[in-house]
């Protein structure tokens, strides 16, 4: 499959919403990159979009977090989300918008990445429970699918706390 992987344009914007409400079979994640496309924290290079034929066909979006102890906030990113539309789901399309992330995420400065998502499929990009440095989600979620991962070696050393989502993460 000959897929050409970039940042998103504004051209992308429509196609980006679609492939998210499609993939997740509805509004609440399309929405939700919208929001964080408009926070002054929102970095253009980190949406990053799959096109197959000229056509976006997948998409995902890496957004600024804190990582607060209460007494320090670090920064870091949370991957969310990342999709691919149905049709074209299973052909590696996602694994290949998540290495690219990451490695744009690296190249960007930042240390770490985190991660609420599916265990197996996550584990094998390197993401570990976030419990194992000491890091919490805000919300109940189960130990296993909250998860983090070093972009740089001891990239969480030292980090621990309670991750800070964005206001727009609790909108939708």
């Amino acid at each position: 499959m000959n897929l050409t992987i970039r940042s998103e344009s504004q051209s992308d914007y429509l196609s980006i919403t679609m492939v998210n409400d499609l993939a997740f079979g509805q509004q609440n994640e399309g929405l939700l990159v919208e929001k964080l496309r408009k926070n002054q924290d929102f970095i253009k290079e980190l949406s990053i979009v799959a096109l197959f034929g000229g056509e976006v066909v997948g998409h995902i979006l890496f957004f600024p977090v804190g990582i607060d102890n209460g007494t320090l906030q670090h920064r870091a990113l949370a991957l969310a989300p990342v999709s691919v539309l149905p049709e074209f789901q299973n052909m590696g399309i996602g694994s290949q918008l998540i290495q690219v992330g990451l490695k744009k995420s690296a190249e960007a400065g930042f240390h770490s990445v985190i991660v609420v998502g599916h265990p197996d499929y996550y584990l094998k990009f390197g993401f570990k429970p976030a419990s194992l440095f000491d890091i919490k989600a805000p919300f109940e979620v189960p130990e296993d699918v909250f998860m983090a991962k070093e972009l740089v070696p001891d990239g969480l050393s030292g980090v621990s706390g309670v991750v800070v989502y964005p206001d727009e993460f609790r909108d939708v």
